[in-house]
């Protein structure tokens, strides 16, 4: 599996890398000893880049992935988390908040962006994780809480970053806009881009991805099938975590069709759409099993002609 340097830092990445929220049982539960399987098998795989964060199962995808990444060399992995939501314990009669998470948890999630909030959801994760530092910390869906971020979070990280306790910061979202100013306001190492730049959706390549080619800074795309859409495009598929609308299934299925006519399968190209472009370093995906693991890998070394580029162009122009 290649591997690929984040932004200026020492931090190396494999360019297809393992999303932790499935291993908590996103959409549907997941067995422990699945998804203990799911993540050796990735690293099997070359895919030593893993990412989780506190909200993926209120913690459990954190202590799932420490609890293999324990039994292994230290510099054999790269692992990032994410500060921005706090968890606590529910309290008696609370109810739970799934947030598609369908297993009831004993935790409840909270917005928190305080110099205090970020240095104590960091080093809980770090507990969780088994681990006395990670190699990157993602501020993790600050829509609502731009000026809190440049005020007390941000700086925050750049004193874990001084500490040592982290070694590359970066911001994760599901939007562009916001990530752009966050990267000509900041100085980040890295961007996750989560379901923006994707043969659906493009929005980052307007200004985002032109801004991060200008400063050095890398990217790592996520939500490549848009929540499933891109994967498998049928009337029950998902699109951003919510049933897809029919326009966009309709999009979907002339994609696959342009892929069909090349004999080469939509997800593969979906996959391999990203790392197209120079500012992309990594792509992510979540995996639920060691067979969605394998067949990831192998849509990665799918040979795609430049013709169904050419095609799949001009059908998205």
């Amino acid at each position: 599996m290649e591997r690929r340097r984040l932004g200026n830092t020492e931090v190396e990445v494999s360019v297809l890398s393992l999303g932790g929220a499935p291993l908590a049982g996103l959409y549907e539960p997941v067995s422990g000893d699945r998804a203990e399987q799911t993540i050796h098998t990735a690293l099997e795989r070359g895919l030593f880049y893993v990412d989780t964060a506190p909200h993926y199962g209120a913690g459990r995808s954190e202590r799932r992935i420490g609890g293999v990444l324990a039994g292994k060399p230290r510099e054999s992995f790269t692992i990032s988390t994410k500060v921005g939501r706090r968890l606590r314990p529910r309290r008696t009669g609370e109810p739970p908040d799934d947030a598609g998470f369908p297993e009831e948890l004993p935790c409840k999630r909270e917005w928190d962006w305080s110099r205090e909030g970020i240095r104590r959801t960091l080093y809980e994760s770090l507990d969780r994780l088994g681990l006395d530092r990670v190699d990157v910390v993602y501020l993790h869906d600050p829509d609502n809480h731009e000026e809190r971020v440049y005020a007390e979070a941000y700086p925050e990280l750049v004193r874990l970053r001084d500490e040592g306790v982290v070694t590359a910061i970066g911001a994760g979202m599901n939007q562009a806009a916001m990530l752009t100013r966050l990267v000509e306001r900041l100085d980040l190492d890295v961007v996750l881009c989560a379901g923006r730049y994707t043969l659906l959706d493009q929005a980052a390549l307007g200004e985002l991805l032109p801004a991060c080619v200008e400063r050095g800074i890398s990217v790592v795309v996520g939500g490549v099938f848009n929540s499933g859409l891109l994967a498998e495009p049928t009337p029950d598929a998902r699109y951003d975590y919510a049933p897809a609308p029919p326009e966009l299934l309709s999009r979907a299925q002339r994609l696959r069709e342009i892929c069909e006519a090349h004999s080469i399968p939509l997800r593969a190209a979906a996959l391999q759409f990203p790392l197209r472009h120079p500012a992309v370093t990594s792509v992510l995906v979540g995996c639920r099993s060691s067979e969605e693991v394998e067949d990831n890998a192998a849509l990665l070394h799918k040979e795609i002609p430049d013709s169904l580029w050419n095609d799949l162009v001009a059908e998205s122009g």
